[in-house]
């Protein structure tokens, strides 16, 4: 993945949606069979000519395809050579899930205490613990916190205790870039965290910035969910109407105080930021904590996180969250990294008993792959999502993984949460929602996407033109090029467009074809329109 431009104004999605639909509609963004004039060869050299793109100079290209059904190799280029396969990994992340946790496994939130009651008073400390939900929302520690109230309970005479010791206390990632420490897609990573809306970013605030009413004004600032968890240093003034927007919005280092900087104008658009938390356990105590108070109930003892609840604790509340198959969804389609880290420290825990972590996690997952027919000591994988710039993979062991799960009793499950060219919705379509469209591969790729600065890829399914289903596995690397995209949807629209007899060369779009906003970057990053 790479970093996205971090202002987003709401504004926008009146030019920039539009503008890629229109162009994705024409068929113009990869080209078509017709528009290759019949430019007929063989699968091979077809995709020889599409890696000489000269978005690829410098570059180099892992690529394999193949028959699913049977295995044969139709075309492979550095089949073995390893490269960075950004959001690809979560392939490996996702299979290894569904088979390690389960497609019904639940992550269970409880509230506990070894205390007694005296009448409204619960005479101790009261435990709030977590076992790595990415999904919980403000709205479900509300209702844990209703249930406490309707228990009859009305004072906590102790101490409010964040139990995160399901996971362990490392929250960054190895290889993790410094620089993305407020951007949404690279979270910390905690056991106890809370997730500001539906496409579940966990350990974030949503930051909106709104004009003021004249020149001169602070602009309106309000936090999802609303918390004092976070401050807001607003430094950003409304400036008179048709002047600059130039609202940043980014946490200090460290802390949990978010700088609002720049001009808004009068009658401008709402500026929208997705910004991380520093500490996700405090966050979910300070949110739940909010919560009790709402529904009556004082604790009267400071927090405290990192405290594992007394053996014999009784469970006071509960909140289960989405079974594992339907978190695929969020997880998949929108390339969420923070499910995979939470995926992958959950797996880890489960082999071991020990506090989840990376470490635990990347074994359960490779202890997996040896069952799907894949070596992992052939890759390297060193978190869950494939931000990690060390993380190195090859072509060829994503296609053995694909034609592997095929088998799997959870298959279907796993499949659909895999994002579809131009699908419609980003439930359907997620990450290839804008990409394809007008095509022979529109609705028919079915593929993880991958996106670093230097690094994209593409793995997945694809049927060509006599209904044959072929697997594939593109990593494309240390291109300096913007993106390297439209050379990924050449391959996938020849593909949908071939028969075993004849392939149909569709050659690259020219990046002047993408729209208004290039067209180039991976939905994901298009907050907050979101594909």
């Amino acid at each position: 993945m790479s970093r996205p431009v971090r202002r987003v104004t709401i504004r926008m999605r009146h030019w920039i949606w539009p503008a890629v639909l229109a162009v994705a509609a024409t068929g113009l963004a990869v080209g078509s069979p017709a528009g290759a004039d019949a430019d007929r060869s063989g699968l091979p050299e077809a995709i020889d000519t599409i890696l000489g793109d000269p978005r690829m100079e410098g570059g180099v290209a892992g690529v394999v395809v193949a028959d699913s059904a049977s295995g044969d190799i139709l075309y492979q280029h550095r089949s073995s050579g390893r490269l960075m396969p950004a959001s690809n990994t979560k392939l490996l992340t996702s299979a290894a899930a569904m088979e390690l946790l389960g497609p019904d496994h639940r992550f269970t939130t409880d509230v506990l205490s070894k205390a007694p009651r005296r009448g409204p008073v619960l005479q101790g400390d009261l435990y709030l613990r977590g076992t790595g939900d990415p999904t919980t929302l403000a709205k479900d520690y509300d209702r844990l916190a209703s249930k406490i109230a309707d228990s009859g309970i009305r004072q906590v005479s102790g101490r409010l205790i964040a139990d995160d010791t399901r996971f362990d206390s490392k929250r960054i990632g190895d290889g993790w870039s410094g620089d993305d420490e407020s951007a949404y897609y690279a979270a910390q990573i905690s056991a106890l965290s809370v997730a500001p809306d539906t496409d579940y970013d966990t350990g974030t605030v949503i930051v909106e910035v709104a004009p003021g009413a004249r020149a001169g004004d602070k602009p309106r600032v309000s936090v999802t969910p609303k918390t004092d968890y976070v401050d807001i240093d607003l430094r950003a003034t409304t400036v008179a109407e048709g002047g600059a927007d130039t609202v940043a919005v980014e946490r200090q280092h460290g802390k949990n105080t978010i700088t609002v900087s720049g001009t808004v104008p009068v009658g401008g658009g709402t500026t929208k930021e997705w910004v991380t938390v520093w500490e996700p356990t405090g966050y979910a105590a300070a949110v739940f904590r909010d919560a009790l108070a709402a529904h009556g109930v004082r604790v009267s003892g400071p927090t405290r996180a990192g405290i594992a609840a007394p053996a014999g604790a009784r469970r006071l509340a509960s909140h289960d969250s989405m079974k594992v198959k339907d978190l695929m969804i969020p997880f998949m389609k929108l390339s969420n990294n923070m499910h995979a880290e939470s995926l992958t420290k959950a797996m880890g825990h489960k082999a071991t008993g020990r506090p989840g972590s990376w470490g635990d996690g990347i074994a359960a997952i490779s202890g997996y792959l040896k069952t799907a027919g894949v070596d992992p000591g052939k890759l390297r994988q060193v978190d869950g999502s494939g931000l990690s710039r060390k993380d190195n993979a090859a072509a060829e062991q994503y296609v053995k993984l694909l034609r592997s799960v095929k088998d799997e009793p959870w298959f279907a499950d796993w499949h659909a949460s895999l994002p579809v060219a131009c699908g419609p919705g980003k439930s359907v379509g997620g990450t290839l929602r804008s990409r394809m469209c007008g095509t022979p591969a529109a609705l028919n790729v079915r593929a993880k996407t991958g996106t670093l600065t230097g690094a994209s890829a593409l793995s997945g399914y694809v049927k060509d033109k006599d209904g044959r289903e072929l697997v594939f596995s593109v990593i494309l690397n240390n291109h300096l090029a913007s993106s390297v995209k439209p050379v990924e949807d050449a391959i996938m629209v020849t593909l949908a467009s071939s028969t075993a007899d004849k392939a149909v060369l569709v050659k690259p779009r020219s990046t002047r074809a993408a729209g208004r906003d290039g067209g180039e970057l991976e939905c994901s990053w298009r907050k907050p329109v979101r594909c």
